[in-house]
């Protein structure tokens, strides 16, 4: 299958139904209906004249911009600093605006946003999660409805509204996470004597993943002397460093949550009952069990390590997401696994159902621009955003350099991503497989998440029990909900 196919075939999975960008529903039904695939001849007219004004619309924004302005943007992946800055010196050299780029540490944006913009440089571009982190910093977003980017968002689904209808947020990279796996290494297992299964698509459920993990535990060293692996674990260090935490209390969290909530046809709660806390339990024993390495040292294990872990084929599985393959693929860390090399597979954890599960897909990421800035500066973010989306040089960087699923109709052709877990994605959306949805964005708090994580690591540990991991989740929830809505 085409991969402009497969990348429209991700975004659609996650829209009840396409709508235009913001403000515009007829030119947006035309072009969400013609990249699915079901081009009018009107339609297919439209977008071919699109593409031919693509160069020209980059080059009036870059002729445009206020030289009087300048951009400051927050950035939160610190795997896309680079590209960031990159990108960032090529526009200020196109048309003179300074933009200056600031990465904040994993873990720490809220915090670094919090101190950022007390100062007299605030940050004139920055980002929220979603609904939660909205209520946080409403006061301080610009109304993007009529922006560029917002008028080639693919739906309005992808549009984050305040309480008064405006654009407070536009998402704009989807994102999928799950199980990577060394494919390699998995079917050399499968050629075993006595494996447990006989290929790895077979795995389409916890028994099933457990089975092949604790068999992979036990026969390691034998996997070793047969293949010449160095496998030291089936699974990466469940680290609970903060560089690595979030891994587990926010996207394997999501997983109950998800289930939880499709069970009760809700999308959001002000009390989680923690119905699939047990399933959270066995992935969560699973994980610390069939691992690299012994639970008691999981408190200074940080994502840096988890990744080479899996880089080097220390491991088979690892949970992490497609923003994760630049830096698996990228040939300065010197890492033995290569793109053939690579899958991606649901994190199953026992629920029924799950052998329908798809990837987990969402965005936690909306561009919001500061309005309390001056004119000119929001101005100038503004022109900044247009360039990004519409230039050859910011669709190739979004797509290529940091492997960006975006959701603008701009994003087509040759800055679709190269990204085999995107394509593992679409491939399960294809084979009828329901991707998990993102429902951690409802989380209410950063307080709720440090609590469940810090109670999932006194229990790895054996300094806690998994009653208190229940009550950071359940009791935990219910207040700080009260308190984030003044009950």
């Amino acid at each position: 299958m085409k991969r402009k196919v497969l990348s429209v075939m991700l975004a659609s999975a996650m829209l009840a139904t396409m709508f235009a960008g913001c403000g515009n529903g007829n030119a947006g039904n035309t072009s969400g209906t013609a990249n699915a695939g079901n081009k009018t001849e009107e339609a297919a007219k439209t977008e071919e004249a699109a593409k031919t004004t693509e160069a020209s619309d980059a080059e009036k924004t870059a002729d445009s911009a206020s030289g009087s302005g300048s951009v400051y943007y927050l950035n939160f992946k610190p795997e896309q600093d680079q590209a960031w800055q990159d990108l960032a010196g090529i526009y200020t050299e196109q048309t003179g605006v300074p933009v200056t780029v600031i990465t904040a540490a994993d873990g720490t944006y809220e915090q670094t946003l919090k101190s950022e913009m007390a100062k007299s440089e605030a940050p004139t571009l920055f980002q929220v999660n979603g609904p939660v982190g909205l209520a946080n910093w409403k006061d301080y977003c610009y109304d993007l409805s009529d922006s560029e980017i917002c008028k080639q968002l693919s739906s309005e689904d992808f549009a984050l509204k305040n309480d008064a209808g405006e654009v407070s947020g536009v998402a704009y990279v989807l994102e999928t996470y799950g199980l990577i796996y060394n494919k390699k290494i998995l079917n050399d297992y499968c050629t075993m004597d006595n494996a447990v299964i006989s290929s790895p698509d077979e795995i389409n459920s916890f028994d099933k993943l457990k089975a092949v993990a604790d068999d992979i535990q036990a026969r390691k060293d034998e996997i070793n002397s047969q293949f010449g692996y160095d496998l030291q674990g089936a699974f990466t260090s469940a680290g609970m460093d903060g560089s690595s935490d979030w891994r587990f209390k926010t996207h394997l969290a999501n997983l109950p949550i998800y289930y939880e909530y499709k069970d009760k046809g809700i999308t959001s709660t002000d009390a989680i009952e923690g119905t699939y806390l047990d399933n959270y339990k066995q992935i969560w024993d699973l994980y610390i069990t069939d691992s690299t390495c012994e639970p008691g040292v999981l408190s200074s294990k940080t994502g840096d390590e988890a990744e080479s872990e899996f880089g080097m084929e220390e491991a088979v599985f690892y949970q992490n997401g497609t923003w994760e393959y630049g830096n698996l693929t990228n040939e300065d860390n010197g890492y033995l696994v290569t793109a053939d090399d690579m899958g991606m597979m649901p994190i199953y954890i026992g629920a029924p159902g799950e052998e329908n599960q798809g990837l987990c897909t969402g965005s936690e990421n909306y561009w919001c621009v500061n309005k309390q800035a001056s004119e000119e500066d929001i101005q100038a973010t503004l022109d900044f955003l247009s360039w990004v989306i519409n230039s050859d040089e910011g669709r190739d960087s979004m797509a290529h350099a940091m492997g960006f699923t975006t959701p603008f109709l701009t994003f087509t052709g040759d800055y679709v991503a190269d990204n085999v877990f995107i394509q593992d994605a679409n491939q399960y959306i294809a084979d009828g497989k329901t991707p998990v949805s993102w429902n951690f964005s409802t989380i209410p708090s950063e307080t709720w998440k440090d609590g469940v994580g810090s109670a999932l690591l006194e229990y790895a540990q054996g300094t806690g029990d998994w009653d208190a991991v229940v009550s950071a989740f359940v009791d935990g929830w219910a207040t700080e909900y009260a308190a984030a809505n003044g009950q």
